[in-house]
């Protein structure tokens, strides 16, 4: 028997021998997959209501050089010292099962099926969901592809069991990993990201048996997405013709500065989530007081700037520039306030994600990209459109150390394929360099963290 004849017994049985039998079944699977589709979006439609909460919260910060510290202002810079000791009580005590991101679980339930139940537990699930909420709205800034690939894989494992007749032959695994990058296409609009990440870090399978299923769930959930209200360029459109050459240029630096960031970023965080997990559980009080003060506190020497997820500091890079910058203070001044939003925007995550709060690291690996980018290209004397897009690529695959993944994501999240051949070399760049810098790629060193023995 040929190898496509056994994937198409694999994808359809039946179609070999009864061809009569094929439409009907292509059919059959076709619909069920956009069931699946649509259910793991309406899963994902209260987390992306809820990122709506962040960006008019950050609009009450002092962004803006026009725009001083109000007592509102404040009082959200300040709110982390209360929410944070709240939520590592929850997490040590009834709702343990939600903590963490929901990506490193998801990855060892597939590693290990016997994890599976566990890792996609309801419970659990709902519990990191209410976890991370509570955390966006209190302006964490932490992203959320943790909670949505959860969601995903969790939804698209309970369709396996209860919807069998209606998918291809995939097995629980190959389903699991599906919805988990469908969450992501889900919380994001991002159609093919879902698919990319599917194959890119959760199964290493780039097989015809997973693609086309992957690509029509992803589709159908980011379509639930979109009808929900999230736009189909999550951060506005890059409109910039640079020619490839000058593109090609500037990826060398932004991809090398970029993956140096995003790999000391990656091996910050999990080397602060070693050293937290245990104490967090002796004195979650005590931690959450500490860590919410310091987030509070960078928060008010940064001009709100390290609050929230970063999307909304990404689009005021594109529309008004660097916050918070002077026109009379100059280069230098504008040079360093540049150093120091990066700074913070590196430290701010680690702060939020090492005690085990539910979030992710994409939305602030693409914002210090995006400074770094902006900052590069400003230095240089190009556009720094064309820094925010390259830079994007550059942090979150210096960050994560996946270059398909980062490609796509740029490009749905500014509309800049114009930009095609700068992001590739950047994404490249970087995913190397930060593979120098930290060897195990970030969501793998998380999920080690999680297996290993506690004492």
């Amino acid at each position: 028997m040929s190898l496509d004849t056994r994937r198409s017994k694999g994808l359809f049985p039946g179609l070999i021998e009864s061809p009569a039998s094929a439409l009907p079944s292509l059919i059959r699977h076709l619909i069920g997959l956009i069931v699946v589709g649509l259910l793991i979006g309406l899963a994902c439609w209260p987390l992306n209501l809820t990122d709506t909460v962040q960006d008019q919260l950050y609009r009450l910060l002092p962004t803006r050089s026009d725009r001083p510290w109000s007592l509102v202002g404040v009082l959200i810079a300040l709110m982390p010292i209360v929410v944070m000791p709240v939520l590592l009580l929850l997490q040590r005590g009834p709702w343990k099962d939600g903590a963490g991101s929901g990506i490193p679980s998801t990855m060892n339930g597939l590693e290990d099926p016997s994890k599976l139940p566990k890792a996609m537990a309801a419970a659990g699930t709902v519990q990191r969901g209410v976890l991370w909420g509570i955390a966006t709205v209190a302006m964490f800034p932490l992203g959320r592809e943790g909670p949505v690939v959860q969601f995903g894989a969790a939804v698209a494992r309970a369709a396996h069991q209860r919807l069998a007749g209606w998918l291809p032959s995939l097995t629980e695994r190959q389903m699991v990993a599906i919805g988990g990058g469908a969450g992501l296409a889900g919380g994001f609009n991002t159609p093919l990201l879902g698919a990319v990440f599917a194959l890119e870090e959760l199964t290493a399978d780039y097989s015809i048996i997973t693609l086309w299923p992957a690509l029509v769930i992803s589709v159908a959930a980011a379509g639930f997405s979109h009808w929900g209200g999230e736009p189909i360029f999550g951060l506005g459109v890059i409109n910039v013709m640079v020619p490839e050459e000058e593109q090609l240029l500037i990826a060398l630096p932004v991809g090398l500065v970029g993956g140096l960031v995003g790999g000391f970023f990656n091996k910050g965080l999990v080397w602060s989530t070693g050293r937290l997990m245990e104490v967090v559980k002796r004195r979650p009080i005590r931690v959450g007081v500490l860590l919410g003060g310091g987030l509070a506190l960078l928060a008010l020497l940064s001009w709100g700037t390290s609050s929230s997820d970063g999307e909304a500091l990404i689009r005021q890079l594109m529309d008004e520039g660097l916050p918070n910058i002077d026109p009379a203070g100059g280069q230098i001044a504008a040079g360093l306030t540049s150093l120091w939003i990066t700074v913070v925007r590196v430290i701010a995550p680690m702060i939020a994600l090492a005690p085990g709060v539910p979030g992710g690291l994409i939305d602030p690996s693409l914002t210090f990209g995006a400074v770094v980018g902006y900052t590069v290209c400003a230095i240089l004397g190009v556009s720094q459109h064309l820094g925010i897009a390259l830079g994007m690529a550059a942090g979150l695959a210096g960050a994560t150390q996946l270059p398909l993944v980062s490609i796509v994501f740029a490009w749905r999240l500014t509309g800049d394929q114009q930009l095609f051949a700068g992001v590739v070399l950047a994404a490249v760049i970087a995913a190397y360099v930060g593979r120098l810098v930290a060897r195990q790629p970030v969501y793998h060193a998380l999920g080690a963290l999680q297996r290993a023995p506690r004492r």
